[in-house]
């Protein structure tokens, strides 16, 4: 069974009478970075939650790679190469970047090891989780515990530990949040670099990354789907103007 990476088709999800997952339906191709925008309270973190398996839509098909997943759950997910990283940062904060990306390369490779603690003594791991740290360029900085790690670095932490995982598809959530601009042109930097080794679903508010990353836009409002195409088609489509571009391009 084959198919595109991610397919939705129909979803809806309520939370009691409010509809905030409005019978959605999208495609992400191989190999394409896909933003998804909206206004606050447009149900982007649901949607992105639902895919993820954090939460189960009431009606409608999630499929990865030709699979149906939608009534899996998260950790099943992630076994079929389906990596998040999230709004807030989600590193151990007194564990070196080294260590918090060691770990997820021990997760993904089902290391014997009791306790997580001791996943820096295996050379192997170490090896593996310094290349993931060389890629993002956090190399000089991963024998430093994360709480002392900038919170733009902590971001770009948070990239290779999803890459520690060797996703077959990634969903960041805001991965922009809270950073400056110095920052968000690294995150940028590092985005641009893994673009089409693996197709990725980006959530974010910032437009100007939007617009130097995506391959496709949908614009969610209301927990509909507004518009969905590429960048150029979406940033000139004047219902997307006037329901959310307006705004956030001046």
């Amino acid at each position: 069974m084959s198919g595109p990476p991610l397919r939705l088709d129909a979803l809806q999800k309520r939370f009691g009478g409010l509809l905030v997952t409005d019978n959605v339906s999208l495609e992400v191709h191989p190999g394409e970075l896909h933003a998804i925008i909206g206004p606050n309270g447009a149900g982007k973190t649901t949607l992105i939650n639902q895919i993820s398996g954090v939460l189960t839509p009431d009606a409608g098909r999630i499929e990865l790679a030709g699979r149906d997943v939608t009534a899996l759950p998260m950790h099943a997910r992630a076994t079929l190469g389906l990596a998040r990283s999230f709004q807030i940062t989600s590193v151990l904060p007194r564990f070196s970047a080294l260590e918090n990306v060691a770990l997820a390369v021990q997760a993904r490779s089902g290391s014997s090891f009791r306790f997580f603690g001791r996943a820096d003594r295996e050379a192997e791991l170490n090896d593996q989780a310094a290349a993931m740290l060389a890629e993002v360029g956090l190399a000089e900085r991963m024998h430093d515990p994360a709480m002392h790690l900038a919170h733009g670095e902590k971001r770009v932490l948070e990239l290779a530990i999803a890459l520690a995982m060797q996703p077959k598809l990634l969903l960041l959530d805001e991965p922009m949040a809270g950073t400056g601009r110095e920052e968000t042109e690294r995150l940028i930097a590092v985005l641009r670099g893994l673009k089409g080794r693996f197709p990725i679903v980006l959530v974010e508010h910032d437009m100007a990354a939007v617009f130097a990353l995506a391959d496709r836009i949908s614009v969610l409002i209301y927990g509909r789907i507004l518009a969905s195409g590429l960048p150029d088609a979406v940033r000139a489509d004047p219902a997307v103007v006037a329901a959310y571009l307006g705004d956030e391009m001046e």
